[in-house]
């Protein structure tokens, strides 16, 4: 007798995006098991796409000796294909613990409509916090450490090069320090009126400051790191908060580099920072990261919510390297 059990009226089904060969994707059909006493089940609401990441996941750039340290902690499959990646998942829990059921969690979860994990891996989000807005969780979570690792302080000359999510939101955090001139650099001249929003300000590569404090390099670009060396004043550091795969960069690394003593740092966010190490836990970042997106200011982040079922079909232009989108939102049937 053949085996319907896949077609149970009980049977709990759930969809995922998978990458499956170079720029192409698919969606793909799983059963779910039952639940596990420890667990939660989850139905989405609300995902995003990492534009930096997840696009050289998306066309196979991810260096093999990357493998390991670049697996998504929930992700399914192998690099460099097929694979189930992301990590930005906002939902609603319907089973589980009787306290938790209704509750809305961020979770570091691939792009699916419903999934089971352990509850002590979902973070509760704050009741005042717009859910669209907390897909920014796991960016602002990786800007927050950045900015503990660049160590800016009042009234420093911070420049953030590269207007991505993840530069805006490194922006936004250190406009909150007193006295602190925070410039945003970036090429599109139309990433000012979201500086400005944020409460920095904004100048195109040609015109960046020189002499500053701190410099954080989030462009992900050989031009953007320049023009951030360029930006550094004597023995300031060089935050570089960008990751380039598989790709080689040129570091201009001569003229007065060495005398002016510019320190060039890495920053990830797979890591918690030194400065915080022995106090603090993922955990306990995680749900700082989504305390500090209670801001309206940040929804200038946000562009308009893709349907879930249309994400094949809208990847080549989220992902192409002539998109200039910000958090691409995903909406879940």
């Amino acid at each position: 007798m053949a085996d319907t059990s896949s077609n149970s009226p009980d049977t709990l089904v759930s969809q995922s995006l998978w990458y499956v060969a170079p720029e192409r994707a698919e969606l793909r059909t799983e059963v779910l098991g039952p639940l596990a006493d420890d667990a939660v089940q989850v139905r989405s609401l609300f995902g995003a796409l990492s534009r930096g990441t997840e696009s050289l996941v998306y066309r196979g750039l991810v260096p093999e000796t990357e493998y390991t340290r670049m697996r998504a902690p929930f992700m399914d499959g192998t690099f460099p294909f097929p694979v189930k990646y992301g990590y930005s998942n906002v939902g609603r829990i319907e089973q589980g613990p009787p306290s938790l059921i209704g509750q809305l969690v961020f979770a570091l979860m691939p792009h699916q409509t419903l999934y089971q994990a352990k509850a002590d891996s979902v973070c509760l989000i704050p009741s005042e916090l717009k859910p669209e807005r907390a897909v920014l969780a796991a960016n602002m979570e990786t800007a927050l450490n950045a900015v503990w690792d660049a160590a800016p302080g009042p009234g420093d000359r911070v420049v953030v090069v590269g207007g991505g999510v993840i530069g805006c939101l490194v922006a936004f955090l250190c406009a909150h320090l007193p006295g602190a001139e925070v410039t945003l650099v970036d090429t599109n001249s139309e990433r000012a009126t979201v500086a400005h929003a944020l409460g920095a300000q904004f100048s195109l590569p040609t015109s960046a400051p020189v002499d500053s404090d701190v410099v954080i390099h989030c462009s992900g670009t050989a031009s953007g790191l320049a023009t951030a060396l360029m930006c550094a004043g004597d023995e300031a550091t060089v935050l570089e908060l960008s990751w380039y795969g598989s790709a080689s960069v040129s570091v201009p690394l001569g003229g007065a580099f060495h005398s002016r003593q510019i320190r060039l740092q890495s920053s990830q966010v797979g890591h918690i920072s030194a400065s915080r190490r022995p106090r603090w836990n993922y955990h306990r970042r995680l749900s700082a990261a989504l305390e500090m997106l209670n801001d309206p200011r940040l929804d200038v982040l946000l562009t308009p919510a893709i349907e879930f079922n249309n994400l094949p079909s809208r990847l080549p232009e989220i992902l192409g390297q002539q998109s200039d989108s910000l958090c691409c939102l995903i909406r879940y049937p």
